[in-house]
């Protein structure tokens, strides 16, 4: 699907699809989600320019995510999508070309959708097509800001189940899956902004920018400094919440080595002596002796009573 967005006193305005191309505006916006083979040759066309395929998306390279080739620039960046309890990112593809800015993309992000919806409902606050682009990178940081503050929320939430009283191996399972989950979700944001200061990076140093625009990318330069202090104070929590969860899973095993450890120092004398009891003697104490066989039981039962009267006075069957 594609859409088109048309400069109309600082707002944008939708603009419809004429029979073999675009109406006689000028578009500011071109946003391709997920493009047919149809309509990504019409784009290719109209623009005159090679569009990334969608398996080139990911990308590494520098020289593969932002470049210039002849009068248009390439970048290639990802940005969060999904919902708070499955958090993905999506490469979008952006070319320059002229006054006109081309995204292509595999799905319909939410950022896109908020900025569609902003900028059409606002005015005065665009002025050409790089303004849309450093307005999507400012909605993204912001966008990373928001979940952040959800993984805040979740980890605090965590915090309190395990500080606030001994785990058992159920519920430390239950907090190892919400620390994996939020520990997923920070490597999402960090990765992600990360991206965007490179895209940011090389928008500035290519110097298509104009000075308002400049300022308006060192602003979210700086937030996204910010933001890297926080992921990396989140992931110093997520460490010592996992340590804390593993350790009331070590203690809960402790205990039940303990018990059998104490079973079979506790069974060991009563062992001893049936052993001894019932080798082949000459004389059997049972049929020489009425009291052989009660005494014996009788030492057995003191040889188990003794040892878990001590365990027990030492607290060690708590």
């Amino acid at each position: 699907m594609l859409h088109a967005f048309a400069l109309n006193d600082g707002r944008l305005t939708r603009i419809d699809f004429e029979e073999g191309g675009l109406c006689s505006d000028q578009p500011v916006w071109i946003d391709a989600v997920a493009p047919t083979e149809g309509e990504r040759e019409w784009l290719e066309q109209t623009c005159r320019l090679t569009l990334p395929k969608p398996e080139h998306l990911r990308d590494i390279e520098a020289s593969a995510r932002f470049f210039e080739h002849e009068d248009s620039l390439h970048l290639r960046s990802d940005f969060l999508s999904g919902t708070e309890s499955h958090s993905r990112s999506v490469a979008v593809a952006f070319a320059l070309k002229g006054e006109t800015l081309i995204s292509i993309h595999a799905e319909d992000l939410p950022i896109f959708r908020l900025l569609r919806i902003r900028r059409t409902a606002e005015s005065g606050r665009v002025e050409d097509c790089r303004d849309v682009l450093v307005d999507l990178y400012g909605m993204d940081v912001e966008f990373s800001a928001d979940a952040l503050e959800k993984v805040y929320a979740d980890l605090s939430n965590v915090s309190q189940h395990v500080l606030d009283k001994p785990l058992s191996d159920k519920q430390a399972g239950a907090v190892l899956a919400n620390i994996a989950h939020a520990e997923h979700v920070n490597g999402r944001i960090r990765r992600n902004v990360m991206d965007t200061q490179r895209a940011l990076s090389f928008l500035v140093r290519n110097k298509r920018l104009t000075t308002s625009q400049i300022a308006e990318v060192g602003q979210i330069q700086h937030d996204i400094e910010s933001l890297d202090g926080h992921t990396a104070f989140l992931f110093d929590k997520i460490n010592f919440l996992m340590d804390a969860t593993v350790g009331f899973i070590n203690i809960n095993q402790n205990k039940i080595v303990r018990l059998f450890s104490v079973a079979s120092v506790a069974l060991l004398p009563p062992t001893l002596i049936a052993s001894i009891y019932g080798m082949n003697f000459a004389v059997m104490p049972e049929l020489n002796w009425k009291l052989g066989y009660p005494l014996a039981l009788l030492l057995m039962l003191l040889s188990v009573a003794i040892p878990f009267w001590i365990f027990h006075r030492k607290g060690w069957l708590k």
